[in-house]
């Protein structure tokens, strides 16, 4: 009796052992997977936030909730995805990264298409976007969530090719924590940006000056850091959308634009930071192109569909 209790007691032991490997596992493959998803991370943080512009303060925070579970949902449903098709279908990964950085390039070409026909863009004036109505909350916690599925893609898809497990469990469990962390990440980084005015408004109510400062430059730089940061959003979706591009039509046999751009980055001699802005650079421009046929094409489509017939 004794000896069963004990050889229990060992294999309790053994798979104590087994699952802190296990979690080693994981916690290593999660920062190597997020490590190398840093980039679309950034991207993602930048492109949020205008997302949110034009709100009502107390409206903020709870949109930004919404589109952090949509995020969340988006994951869950990504990771069951990947999982499955990395055993059954690893062939369509390409295709599917094609299909989101034609999303990408395409929105952020219609962005930079808005700064240059403002007048017929349709895009609301201040005043207007003020007064946001449930409509169009809804139609911006939307289309927030559609651009983030396709980061959040991106993300997952960088995370899975550098975790080094074999074990299926493993693979899962590292990315539900790249997806938590990337998420946590993103949204939080967000939450905190869209309530700097109002802590540069609590730091001018306190008695020292320098303080009052501090809170005053505050208030005064956000309005220029969300411009900075839209401008930063349609050049990241400009650059991922079309480096993602680049890279995957070149996986599925359409090499040409991949050459052409690795040839010219490979022309330069200069240092690392530098041939990365041209590399980047040569992306975003790939991406304004191709999403600006897509418009074309778009454009097109819509006139034949919604032309009146001609009477006789």
């Amino acid at each position: 009796m004794s000896a069963s209790f004990f050889a229990l007691l060992d294999d309790i032991a053994v798979l104590a052992r087994a699952a802190a490997a296990s979690i080693d596992d994981v916690v290593a493959g999660a920062a190597k997977a997020s490590a190398k998803a840093a980039g679309v991370v950034i991207d993602d943080a930048a492109v949020s936030p205008q997302y949110v512009q034009g709100l009502t303060p107390k409206r903020e925070l709870p949109v930004v909730w919404k589109i952090t579970r949509g995020s969340l949902m988006n994951k869950a449903l990504i990771i069951i995805g990947i999982m499955l098709l990395s055993t059954w279908a690893p062939w369509i990964f390409p295709w599917l990264l094609i299909l989101g950085g034609t999303y990408l390039a395409y929105e952020g070409a219609e962005k930079v298409w808005h700064w240059i026909r403002p007048a017929h863009s349709g895009e609301a004036g201040v005043e207007q976007v003020v007064e946001r109505t449930a409509t169009d909350e809804k139609q911006m916690v939307s289309s927030a969530v559609r651009t983030d599925l396709v980061l959040s893609i991106e993300i997952m898809l960088i995370s899975l090719a550098n975790i080094e497990a074999s074990s299926w469990g493993i693979r899962l469990a590292t990315l539900i924590v790249v997806g938590l962390l990337m998420t946590v990440a993103v949204y939080g980084t967000v939450a905190l940006l869209i309530r700097m005015d109002d802590v540069g408004f609590w730091l001018m109510k306190k008695p020292a000056r320098w303080l009052k400062s501090i809170g005053t430059g505050l208030v005064r730089a956000m309005p220029w850091v969300f411009k900075g940061l839209t401008v930063v959003g349609a050049l990241a979706m400009l650059w991922v959308g079309g480096h993602i591009l680049l890279v995957n039509l070149g996986e599925v046999g359409f090499t040409a634009p991949y050459e052409v751009v690795s040839s010219i980055v490979g022309a330069v001699s200069a240092p690392g930071i530098v041939t990365w802005f041209i590399d980047s650079g040569l992306s975003a421009v790939f991406g304004l192109a191709w999403g600006a046929v897509v418009m074309l094409v778009l454009a097109v489509v819509a006139r034949l569909r919604f032309k009146k017939p001609v009477t006789h």
